[in-house]
């Protein structure tokens, strides 16, 4: 399991703690990450969570770049998050190396610019360019998700990316706009159904829970127990130690 820690250059963020205004700032949070084991940075510069204002895409950019620069002299992997395909051109020309792609490959030249720079691409399930609009879900999560990336892959293979794509089911974004007793059992029903995911013989990726609570320890107990190969965490050492704790329970069994 490789994790990926958390960097936002939007003031939007909820997770205030991963917000930074900076260079300085971003450099220091980059490697209090690295410090905890995280192998990559995520780099996002607008927020899609529900109360974030939209920013034009030069304000995106003028956000992202000076923190990427800094970023950059880590000498890590870092991660571009952005629906926007001129924001993610900017960053790969400085320098970043893996799209996050949270337009789930759908805003026209998206696709195109991942094989161009034939870059990894971490690829969540969504619908529409605004990552804000979940697509609806009917029944068990698992069958639209199952039925979106295949047609999604299906686009990947006709520019010969999809074995650069990682997959996310989307949990990090959504459904934001449910009651969380609703949104707890959709995560956990996604979660307890991963295998249905590697029907596509792909990489999963899953967005760590930050707020602390027994049910969000449920949902991280659950995606760890399958053996997920990257997580995106604002804490990667409470995800790396809380594996370590279920893999020595399962030792001691």
């Amino acid at each position: 399991m490789k994790v990926f820690g958390i960097i936002n250059a939007s003031p939007d963020s909820a997770a205030k703690m991963s917000v930074v205004s900076g260079p300085e700032e971003a450099l220091g949070r980059g490697q209090a990450l690295l410090d905890e084991g995280a192998f990559a940075l995520d780099l996002g510069g607008q927020s899609s969570g529900e109360q974030a204002t939209v920013v034009s895409p030069e304000a995106e950019w003028n956000r992202l770049a000076p923190s990427l620069e800094a970023l950059l002299d880590l000498g890590c992997p870092v991660s571009i998050d952005t629906w926007r395909p001129t924001v993610a051109r900017r960053a790969f020309e400085m320098g970043a190396t893996i799209l996050n792609a949270a337009d789930g490959l759908q805003a026209p030249g998206m696709a195109q610019l991942a094989a161009e720079y034939d870059c990894q691409i971490v690829l969540p399930f969504l619908s529409g360019p605004d990552p804000k609009n979940l697509a609806m879900v009917t029944g068990h999560p698992l069958d639209t998700m199952v039925a979106w990336f295949e047609q999604r892959l299906a686009d990947a293979d006709t520019l010969g990316i999809r074995e650069n794509i990682v997959v996310d089911p989307g949990t990090g974004f959504g459904p934001a706009n449910w009651d969380w007793p609703d949104r707890f059992r959709y995560v956990l029903e996604t979660y307890q159904g991963l295998e249905r995911l590697r029907v596509f013989g792909l990489p999963l990726y899953i967005s760590a829970p930050w707020v602390v609570s027994e049910e969000r320890r449920l949902l991280l107990d659950t995606f760890l127990s399958h053996d997920v190969e990257f997580v995106r965490s604002h804490f990667p050492g409470r995800v790396i130690d809380r594996r370590r704790e279920l893999m020595e329970a399962d030792d001691s069994g």
